[in-house]
């Protein structure tokens, strides 16, 4: 297939993988380091090398790659990390994605302890949309997971600092874990239904090596609606895309949203169409894979664009990724999730 370079470099081939996925969303990790350490992704009793900056990619570099992901198909953008906010001047690195001809949705996903003081600046730099972790309404929880004894407090003010700077409806993600968390959906679900944002409750998911997963720690997201059904009726909601990954509803009273993301008990691999960059440069085709290779280098190296682009496309067509689904067929025969998978704080969520 050729690619076409025409139209300034902004428009080509749309390239799929071998069943048949497109390339739509890039989700780009810029730092791999975090100010919590929560216990689904990277927990506070583990010692963690992180990279030097040198080895992080360059906002520039960050900005070349999109514009020739743009060229292969993505549409959609989401910064995550680590804790994207702690990489300075973030904010700057908005804006020149901001501007990429093609890119229709920019948003960033933060633990949101930062965020009342960088809401503002992010909205002024071209951001979307913010989605914001909270697992907990209660400081003690809160600070169980989040692993360093944080309060939940500076996060719900950064929650409502980004719905005043034009961020929101602000989405929330919450990993339920049985054990932990389970008897606050509900109440979590009330106190941003009250606010009109919308949650989105996850599956806790074996993403990485250290988070000591196990099936038996997993509420499903039958079990987790069923106990938002017990205080409101809802109804269901068409996804937008095919390869959105919740399982969105919508409460009958008010018509605020709140969705489920059942990666465990109903894996959606087959309309996958996500592309992920670690903070030092690596493409990953799932968020399970093991291993990607270095765009980075590639860049350093001195790689022309058109080199990049049908490195690119090859990549993507070769892509089978299917972990979710495999790792369901594994269970039911009795077996454990593949051993080896890149950490979380390394790609994102």
């Amino acid at each position: 297939m050729t690619l076409d370079s025409s139209n300034g470099g902004t428009s080509s081939a749309v390239v799929t993988d071998r069943l048949g996925r497109p390339v739509r969303d890039l989700r780009i990790s810029v730092i791999d380091r975090c100010n919590f350490r929560c216990t689904f992704c990277m927990p506070a009793d583990r010692e963690y090398r992180f990279l030097p900056r040198q080895q992080l990619m360059t906002f520039e570099e960050i900005e070349r790659l999109v514009r020739l992901f743009v060229r292969l198909g993505v549409r959609k953008l989401r910064l995550t990390g680590g804790e994207p906010l702690l990489r300075r001047d973030i904010e700057d690195l908005v804006r020149l994605l901001a501007a990429v001809p093609g890119v229709e949705d920019l948003a960033l996903t933060t633990n949101g302890a930062l965020l009342a003081k960088k809401a503002k600046a992010l909205a002024d730099a071209g951001l979307d949309r913010v989605t914001v972790s909270v697992e907990s309404l209660h400081d003690d929880v809160f600070g169980r997971v989040t692993g360093l004894g944080h309060g939940v407090g500076q996060v719900l003010e950064g929650i409502d600092a980004a719905a005043d700077a034009g961020l929101g409806p602000v989405k929330i993600n919450t990993v339920v874990m049985k054990g932990t968390n389970e008897n606050e959906v509900a109440d979590i679900a009330g106190y941003f239904k009250e606010r009109g944002h919308i949650v989105r409750f996850i599956e806790f998911m074996d993403v990485g090596t250290v988070n000591d997963w196990s099936l038996d720690q997993v509420v499903t997201a039958s079990g987790i609606a069923d106990r938002i059904a017990e205080r409101w009726p809802f109804e269901p909601v068409d996804r937008a895309q095919a390869s959105d990954v919740a399982e969105r509803f919508r409460y009958l009273e008010d018509g605020v949203e709140f969705g489920v993301i059942p990666s465990i008990s109903r894996p959606f691999c087959g309309d996958c169409a996500r592309a992920r960059l670690s903070s030092d440069g690596r493409l990953y085709t799932c968020l399970f894979a093991d291993t990607g290779p270095s765009l980075r280098d590639r860049l350093r190296a001195g790689a022309t664009d058109d080199d990049l682009l049908a490195f690119l496309a090859a990549h993507w067509r070769q892509r089978e990724d299917r972990y979710s689904e495999v790792r369901a067929e594994r269970l039911r025969a009795g077996l454990q999730p593949a051993p080896q998978r890149v950490e979380m704080f390394r790609i994102g969520g």
